[in-house]
């Protein structure tokens, strides 16, 4: 396993990468400054895996930029076979994800993002 620290003011990833999946352990904030840095470490690792985490345990927040740019993630990974999992939201982000709907991109997953449909 190699970790491979990348860093830009607001946000940290860590990439982690196993025989089955990659994660990326990210921390800090996902915003419209940090979202290029998240996308380019994340799309050059699809190619590469069957399966990447996003581990969001440490991210404190995430603006609309930082949505569209995981459903863009989501999008490409999903074209390239490739499955894309969040985990460790916190209550905020599992709110933010609920509200906007998105949840349901991730549908399969809401053991992951903690959802539960009524």
């Amino acid at each position: 396993m190699a970790a491979n620290p990348i860093s830009i003011s607001e946000l940290i990833l860590e990439t982690v990468k196993t025989p089955g999946e990659t994660v990326v352990r990210c921390s800090g904030k996902i915003t419209s400054s940090t979202t290029a840095l998240l996308q380019s470490t994340v799309r050059g690792l699809i190619p590469e895996t069957e399966s990447i985490v996003l581990d969001l345990t440490d991210v404190s927040y995430m603006d609309s930029s930082g949505l569209g740019t995981i459903v863009g993630l989501y999008l490409s990974a999903k074209r390239q076979h490739c499955a894309l999992k969040l985990i460790n939201l916190n209550q905020r982000l599992k709110e933010l994800f609920r509200l906007t709907k998105l949840s349901s991109v991730f549908e399969g997953h809401e053991d992951y993002l903690g959802y539960t449909p009524d």
